[in-house]
């Protein structure tokens, strides 16, 4: 979900809580609204511990990353997708890159968070095979 669109959600709560209930619905609605952001950061934290416990930078199949990839992809999902933490082999752009037993690596650009490129890099290919640009 777009951030502007769930702290658009949280204002609403709030201000229908204090005008169908006053101050008493402004507290219900903070609540509830503090409690949303709690669920979200326990997801990321037992995503991060999930991928913590398997090797670094591993994953089952490369190819299969590399089809299942989509360009705004989250940073946790990608960590889901994997099951592991990336590699980190580059700053500008942050670049991750996930291997697998046969060799097979993928190389992905996260641009502010979110995939912006990726490509599958086979064991002794060219390493621009299978590249998707960012656009």
């Amino acid at each position: 979900m777009n951030a502007w669109i769930g702290w658009l959600l949280a204002a609403a709560a709030v201000a229908a809580g204090y005008v169908g209930w006053g101050w008493k619905g402004v507290a219900l609605g903070v609540t509830v609204t503090v409690f949303w952001l709690l669920l979200q950061f326990s997801r990321a934290l037992r995503g991060m511990q999930q991928a913590a416990q398997r090797p670094r930078a591993s994953v089952a199949s490369a190819v299969v990353l590399h089809a299942r990839l989509e360009r705004g992809l989250p940073m946790l999902a990608v960590m889901k997708l994997t099951g592991s933490l990336g590699e980190k082999i580059a700053d500008t752009p942050e670049t991750f890159v996930w291997r697998d037993a046969g060799g097979d690596a993928v190389r992905v650009e996260f641009h502010g968070g979110r995939v912006g490129a990726w490509q599958l890099v086979r064991a002794g290919a060219a390493p621009d095979a299978g590249a998707h640009p960012a656009a």
